[in-house]
């Protein structure tokens, strides 16, 4: 399974009909902002929206920036596996 990266997304299948995608956008500060996470029926529970979120773990790392986020399965796996906290943006509470 290839993972491949859009404007705003990292997609498995096509882009424009995805069969796995996280969405992401980047603010003004330069964090990026991880919106959404879907994967199709066909791949769901084959552990695929955990590598599309590595990828965009592995790019933010790359391009020395942050990630917020405010999707709530990005949200649950970057809080329970410590070796994302790196990239996880400090919330300042």
């Amino acid at each position: 399974m290839e993972i491949k990266k859009g404007k705003n997304k990292f997609y498995l299948g096509e882009e424009d009909a995805p069969l796995a995608e996280i969405i992401f956008s980047v603010d003004e500060e330069g964090i990026i902002v991880a919106e959404g996470t879907r994967v199709s029926q066909e791949l769901g529970g084959k552990g695929v929206g955990k590598m599309i979120l590595k990828e965009l773990v592995d790019w933010a790392r790359k391009e020395n920036k942050k990630i917020r986020p405010i999707c709530p399965f990005v949200a649950a796996q970057m809080d329970k596996t410590p070796k994302y906290h790196d990239v996880l943006e400090e919330t300042g509470f």
